[in-house]
């Protein structure tokens, strides 16, 4: 079982440039659960996880890891406690996806120790995890984008840290796959009481999965809470710009978000009649040519 953490957000203000995205920003990651992250595009939701992990210093306030300033901390003590899959990692040109994923295992290197049963062990087991064993001496550029995405998930569990940040995990995957690592994490949650941080833009599976929802909005915290007092229609109108209604998920029994396009009809409205198009009807590429096929 992991050791259980307490990471918070105290008067945080980031930002890039002369541009601030979040501003004097409080909250609690609770130890132990599943915290997702929501928000509109541009709101900070990546921007809090890197300060979060150090790799962004904050113009006001501080990011506290029981007790310590993180920014305080030597790199290597922190990457023991607390690691992160950004958004868009970059792979050194060649690098096969074990050495990758092995390079997960080195904030556990000291200057004299070697590479030891321990390692193989948490390399095996992520790769294993991950269903990525199969591309194990492949190059990671010649992966798919689904593939390469695994390989990372891969690499952060070989770190085997108490604290797990993600910036949209679900990123490249299909929606099978989007699954599997959502379930992957959701287990190590479970079985080692790994405390995850996640971005997801996906409202619905991020109230599925979620203990712990926290949705930014205007460069600050909106709403906290379990999904069911976080994912509201009043919360989503106000984050997203959106109407919607919510509805209880048959299958977790949480709420599932159900946006309301313009041209959907509510409430027993008379549906504007369209205009007959003068335009040829419109032909897939698989029906207009005989033979083919859809890709």
């Amino acid at each position: 079982m992991t050791t259980h953490h307490r990471l918070t957000a105290e008067g945080l203000t980031l930002g890039y440039g002369d541009r601030t995205v979040v501003d004097s920003l409080d909250l609690a990651v609770p130890p132990g659960r599943i915290t997702v992250i929501v928000g509109a595009n541009a709101c900070g939701k990546s921007t809090l996880l890197r300060s979060m992990s150090r790799l962004l210093a904050p113009r006001a306030g501080r990011v506290v890891l029981d007790g310590k300033e993180v920014h305080r901390l030597p790199a290597k003590e922190l990457a023991r406690t607390l690691g992160l899959l950004p958004q868009s990692p970059v792979a050194p040109e060649g690098i096969t996806v074990s050495d990758l994923v092995g390079r997960g295992r080195h904030p556990h290197q000291g200057i004299f120790s070697r590479w030891n049963e321990q390692d193989d062990a948490a390399v095996a087991a992520a790769l294993e995890a991950t269903h990525t064993e199969p591309l194990a001496e492949r190059a990671v550029d010649e992966l798919s984008g689904g593939q390469r995405q695994r390989v990372w998930i891969a690499m952060a569990l070989a770190q085997q840290t108490d604290l797990l940040l993600l910036d949209e995990p679900t990123t490249f995957l299909d929606a099978s796959h989007q699954i599997e690592v959502l379930d992957l994490l959701t287990d190590l949650n479970r079985s080692r009481g790994t405390t995850i941080v996640m971005v997801l833009h996906d409202l619905n599976l991020a109230a599925r999965y979620a203990d712990h929802l926290i949705a930014l909005a205007d460069g600050g915290l909106h709403a906290s809470g379990t999904p069911s007092e976080v994912l509201t229609e009043e919360t989503v109108r106000a984050v997203f710009d959106l109407d919607s209604r919510i509805i209880e998920d048959p299958v977790s029994g949480r709420p599932l978000m159900l946006p309301i396009g313009r041209h959907h009809v509510l409430d027993g409205a008379t549906p504007v009649p369209q205009e007959p198009s003068s335009a040829e009807p419109y032909q897939s590429e698989a029906s207009a040519t005989p033979g083919s096929t859809r890709k």
